[in-house]
């Protein structure tokens, strides 16, 4: 039986504009999973005439705790900037693309993010710049984006370190949530996960820790043709994902505070 889920935002802070929104989406089933690829460019064509997005990509996704190039089959993803907070939450709910995706999944989450920080470019642009108002408030939680268009001639290297930054981010206990997707296997490749706050979320990053070393390697070697890395406040979720919500724990904070 699929999951219809209320699109209900619960607020986790103020959040102004502008607002970018990651949605994931479980499918069940040989027919469901089959739709969802023909969805990849069904969905590209319906998405160019949704005028209130101003940058948009559909991802697969990968095993594991963050970007592998094993695909997994049953999650996908789109990932959206929107002008403001409410077009977003309206056009989450409205929208035809995400009805129709929502409609043949088992379950769906979105999470509500307003850009911190950005640097670096995705697909030539730079989709996450924030509007200056509130960029430097950093309280949690916090999420990190990190997207990479890796050069096929350093495709085996880069792969090579992966297992070792997957251990370490799925062991941490600070990480609320993590997720690798991408817009194509082995080259294109996006990890994006929640911390509770930016002291968690830089101490994973720092150091002579798997990450870090693999941070050296990459800028000494030239490795990405192209990489953005953006930091958001989460502002709010709606939906569910393994059966919850997995950022119920800070709504419960707020409600207290």
């Amino acid at each position: 039986m699929k999951c219809q889920t209320k699109l209900t935002l619960r607020t986790v802070g103020d959040c102004a504009i502008p607002v970018a929104t990651l949605s994931l989406f479980r499918f069940d089933g040989f027919f469901d999973r089959l739709w969802v690829l023909g969805q990849m460019g069904a969905a590209r064509l319906a998405l160019r005439h949704e005028n209130r997005v101003l940058f948009w990509k559909l991802c697969g996704s990968g095993t594991g705790h963050g970007f592998t190039p094993k695909p997994n089959w049953g999650v996908w993803a789109i990932m959206a900037v929107w002008p403001e907070e409410a077009i977003a939450h309206q056009a989450i709910a409205q929208s035809p693309v995400w009805a129709r995706w929502r409609n043949r999944a088992v379950e769906d989450w979105t999470v509500f993010l307003r850009p911190v920080s950005a640097r670096g470019s995705w697909a030539g642009v730079n989709p996450f710049l924030p509007d200056g108002e509130g960029a430097g408030d950093q309280t949690g939680p916090l999420a990190a984006l990190t997207r990479a268009s890796v050069r096929p001639s350093r495709v085996m290297r880069f792969w090579s370190r992966v297992p070792d930054i997957q251990a370490m981010i799925g062991s941490d206990p600070n990480v609320a949530f993590k997720i690798g997707i991408g817009e194509m296997p082995l080259l294109h490749q996006v990890t994006f996960s929640i911390w509770p706050d930016a002291e968690a979320m830089a101490n994973f990053a720092r150091g002579n820790s798997p990450h870090g070393r693999a941070i050296r390697a990459v800028r000494d070697g030239h490795w990405f043709a192209e990489e953005l890395y953006a930091r958001f406040r989460v502002c709010g979720t709606s939906g569910q994902w393994e059966g919850g919500d997995p950022l119920a724990h800070f709504h419960k904070e707020k409600d207290a505070a």
